[in-house]
């Protein structure tokens, strides 16, 4: 059987440190009780001591969260550890964890302590936290830019007074993979050495990116805890993130040779869950939980998955409790637009399916991206009449702010092309002028709407009109990131199918 490696979950404690997060205790026990379904080993559920609100914060959860060990940070203050102890009174499993700096900058100019003083400290209060509770973590905190041979002394000392995990924090995100390798190698073998209960254990920040690096290669030299924070949020640049560890090592099994308890199908949700309630958004690209991370625009890419998932994707979406995401862009091609109206369940012709792929095109090169509202109605507008008389070419404005704006509207007739001008009362009238002109009927704009199917500055609007010629009335679309253009397409569009019903392009005039 494979070693079992422990999730040690800190987003309600180091994770909250970041700045702007202020977790209520109603916040936190909602994340830790998600946390529970995700069935990470440990949740770290704050820092008692630093707050009323932390303590009832940690208190609660002991009380109201079942399955994980529950673990409260204190400093080697007397204080700190008791404070502790009752907040975790009413678990079932509970951990106290105690640290200290050990890196000389640390001791020198935050601690005001020497080394002994230090020594003597992490002796008294393991002690003390093992009167409390059977389950107690050690960090010696900076320990990648402390001595060696001191963090080693000091992780003994740890270990003797009843330490059961020794965790070593890269706090500052400084060490390299193969320093940290051979700092916890170093560990595991004089510290751990044949004691089979000491769990070694590491805790990386992120400041250079290598944080779930770092703590990835760790478990190579003997690490069986990992800790981080959902999303990666906590100080500077953050902690490990928990999904990217726990994902790493369920997809390379094969690497690592350790097993898991997690249940992976509750990460997306646990990530939107913290991202939520911290306030902190999830960066596109962020791996495993990122908008983007099982998302293809690419047409290469989007014509593989469609043909057989693994071919760009090396974890399944469903396994986080996500799904994989066609994004129809510039980069799309036929098999993604094709896929996307098979799934919206629309089916169109050859010759409409051109056209409508072709119109995708041409607004994805200025939107980027372009969503199910988006398709349907361009499908919508390139489809719509059966016939298409005239189609919009390009159309041009002059005149200033103080001048009668003059629409020059240029149409194609089968390969003919027809380029009228006209004024009006703004520009869309003036182009509506324009249009009847070209056709040479006569219409009357009885209705005029404009939807949004996107916001930002480049959002997509579908336009809808409809046109009076004689009794009759006659509709048209348009779709556009400019309203005005999407205002003559469907200007254009409602008088193709006024000019069908009419015959009037062989020169007759609809009065």
């Amino acid at each position: 059987m494979q070693d079992q490696l422990i999730i040690f979950d800190t987003t309600l404690r180091d994770g909250e440190q970041a700045p702007g997060i202020a977790l209520s205790p109603d916040d936190k026990v909602a994340i830790a009780t998600q946390l529970a379904k995700l069935r990470v080993d440990v949740i770290e559920a704050g820092f008692a001591a630093s707050s009323p609100g932390d303590f009832t914060a940690v208190a609660r959860i002991a009380d109201e969260v079942d399955g994980p060990v529950i673990a409260s940070l204190a400093r080697t203050h007397p204080d700190d550890i008791e404070q502790a102890a009752e907040a975790l009174r009413a678990a079932d499993r509970k951990r106290i964890h105690v640290f200290v700096s050990t890196s000389p900058i640390h001791m020198e100019q935050m601690l005001r302590m020497t080394p002994s003083e230090v020594m003597t400290s992490v002796t008294e209060s393991v002690r003390l936290a093992r009167r409390h509770v059977d389950d107690v973590e050690f960090s010696p905190q900076d320990a990648t830019r402390s001595d060696p041979d001191f963090v080693i002394e000091v992780c003994r000392a740890a270990v003797d007074a009843g330490a059961t995990t020794i965790n070593i924090p890269d706090t500052v995100g400084y060490a390299m993979p193969e320093d940290f390798v051979a700092l916890l190698s170093k560990v595991y073998a004089e510290v751990r050495g044949g004691n089979e209960d000491v769990i070694i254990s590491t805790h990386c920040h992120n400041d250079l990116g290598l944080a779930v690096a770092n703590s990835l290669s760790a478990i190579h030299a003997g690490a069986r805890q990992i800790e981080g924070a959902i999303n990666g949020i906590g100080e500077r640049a953050g902690n490990t993130s928990t999904e990217e560890v726990i994902m790493a090592v369920s997809t390379r099994q094969d690497h690592f040779g350790v097993e898991i308890g997690a249940d992976t199908t509750e990460i997306f949700e646990t990530s939107r869950l913290v991202s939520s309630l911290t306030g902190y958004p999830i960066q596109y690209n962020k791996a495993v939980v990122g908008r983007n991370a099982f998302a293809h625009e690419s047409g290469i890419h989007q014509h593989g998955v469609l043909r057989h998932r693994e071919t760009y994707e090396i974890m399944d979406p469903a396994s986080i409790g996500h799904q994989s995401m066609i994004v129809l862009g510039k980069h799309s091609g036929r098999a993604a637009f094709a896929d996307a109206l098979d799934k919206l369940g629309i089916t169109v012709e050859d010759v409409d399916f051109q056209r409508a792929f072709d119109r995708f095109k041409e607004l994805a090169d200025r939107k980027g991206e372009i969503g199910e509202e988006g398709i349907r109605a361009i499908v919508s507008e390139e489809t719509g009449t059966g016939t298409e008389e005239m189609s919009l070419v390009s159309i041009h404005f002059s005149g200033g702010s103080q001048e009668t704006p003059v629409a020059t509207v240029t149409l194609d007739r089968d390969g003919e092309v027809i380029e009228v001008e006209a004024q009006g009362d703004g520009m869309v009238n003036a182009a509506f002028v324009a249009v009847q002109d070209a056709y040479r009927i006569a219409a009357t704009l009885t209705d005029y709407r404009v939807s949004p199917l996107t916001s930002g500055a480049d959002a997509m609007a579908k336009v809808e009109v409809v046109i009076k010629v004689g009794a009759a009335t006659f509709p048209g679309r348009g779709v556009s990131t400019d309203v005005v253009e999407g205002s003559v397409r469907a200007m254009v569009s409602a008088m193709n199918k006024a000019a069908a019903a009419a015959g009037a392009l062989d020169g007759g005039q609809v009065e």
